[in-house]
């Protein structure tokens, strides 16, 4: 099993061998499985060539870990194998529905925030741990609507899953940004009712506002005010959380990528270097498949 450490780039095609051959700082890698984990030939090649080089851990899209479908078993099998041939430590996967009727979506959808639908999510996240093997994390997903009957806040609602299914999180600043903008909420405030113990992965992208609506678009650089709250983050935490920057839409050249993880690098020490509020031991350990 591969340490994820450090400063992490999500993989995109249109760089992919850039970066095979660039000698600037990469600390891992993050891919999306569903683009690449049922083909072979040159894309199981350059994946391959990515592992030999760095870690990498999957972030998939398609679970629908809140959702009433059963589990799809030919997507956890896939994942199953490629988290024991790549060595990841940790798989992850958004909070939210993605399938009705079993069929796709093809959007991230939110959950209403109740006890059921945190007893739902939690079962099933501790099925899809027990089937891959490996600890899955949940990522907070932007949301443009609120679901009917909702009991609960956003944040109650990411703890009692988290608590309930005893597992990580992979908190996704720019989404809190975005979702503290088009709900009304402090982000800060948000980050603070985290179980920040629990957050294994952290992910910073840019988004586009659209009129009076901010829409989670993955097209950077990332801003000042996301920056700043990633810094809060980490001063809170007291260590630094394995950081990924995220950009999905207008890819720059390779190098303006690289240089928005050299600005993580800086954000991450200056947080690190300030005093900072007493902070939870990093090395807790969650909960395994099995062992509950």
């Amino acid at each position: 099993m591969r340490t994820i450490e450090g400063i992490g780039l999500g993989v995109r095609r249109p760089f992919l061998q850039g970066l095979l051959a660039t000698s600037r700082r990469v600390d891992w890698l993050e891919i999306t499985p569903e683009n690449w984990m049922f083909y072979g030939g040159a894309a199981r090649r350059s994946i391959d060539a990515c592992a030999e080089r760095w870690p990498i851990v999957p972030h998939s899209v398609s679970l629908s870990i809140g959702g009433l479908d059963p589990l799809d078993e030919t997507f956890l099998a896939a994942q199953a194998a490629l988290v024991r041939r790549l060595g990841a430590p940790f798989w992850s996967d958004h909070l939210c529905y993605s399938t009705v009727d079993g069929k796709p979506t093809h959007d991230l959808l939110p959950l209403p925030f109740t006890e059921e639908a945190a007893e739902n999510a939690a079962e099933r996240v501790r099925a899809c741990e027990r089937r891959v093997e490996a600890p899955l994390l949940l990522e907070n997903a932007t949301y443009y609507a609120h679901m009917p009957g909702c009991t609960m806040d956003e944040a109650a609602f990411l703890r009692a899953v988290l608590e309930r299914a005893d597992c990580g999180m992979l908190l996704d600043v720019n989404n809190v940004y975005v979702n503290s903008l088009n709900h009304g909420f402090d982000p800060r405030a948000f980050i603070d009712r985290l179980p920040i113990d629990r957050v294994r992965q952290i992910h910073v992208a840019g988004h586009t506002r659209v009129g009076d609506t901010v829409i989670d678009t993955h097209i950077g650089p990332v801003i000042d005010e996301v920056w700043a709250l990633y810094r809060h983050t980490l001063a809170r935490a007291g260590h630094l959380i394995p950081t990924l920057i995220e950009w999905d839409e207008d890819i720059p050249p390779l190098d303006e990528l690289l240089d928005e993880l050299d600005r993580a690098r800086a954000h991450a020490e200056a947080a690190l270097s300030l005093p900072g509020p007493p902070h939870a031991d990093p090395q807790r350990p969650l909960g395994l498949p099995g062992l509950r």
